[in-house]
């Protein structure tokens, strides 16, 4: 009996690592993913230590062109934000006119008529 209870642990501890490589072996994509997204920066890295020269440059042009996309960006949305505003206040005008405008249009019409000589 004294046997049994270590070979019930042994059976639990042996559970773990097979489960491990079971998960492995069910995502080959994810881990093939992962090992290639490492070579691909390692190559990268190394490539930047070499020539640190060429990755300054590449950073000062894309980086520049960021900053330039950046400012236009926001200049847009300042003269979208100023477009909006000043179409709030031609229609809010424009409202106000056209309320003013029937009450005119009704004094209008009267005067109108009574200015024209009858046939």
């Amino acid at each position: 009996m004294a046997n049994q209870p270590k070979q019930d642990q042994q059976a639990t501890s042996s559970s773990p690592p097979i489960q491990k490589n079971e998960d492995q072996v069910a995502s080959p994509a994810a881990v093939g993913l992962k090992d290639s997204l490492e070579k691909q920066y390692l190559k990268i890295k190394e490539h930047a230590e070499t020539y640190p020269y060429v990755w300054a440059s590449y950073i000062v042009v894309y980086g520049g062109f960021a900053l330039w996309t950046a400012y236009r960006w926001r200049k847009l949305r300042r003269t979208e934000d100023r477009v909006q505003t000043l179409q709030e206040r031609l229609r809010k005008l424009v409202e106000a006119e056209e309320s003013a405008g029937k009450t005119t249009k009704v004094i209008e019409k009267g005067s109108i008529s009574s200015d024209r000589p009858s046939k």
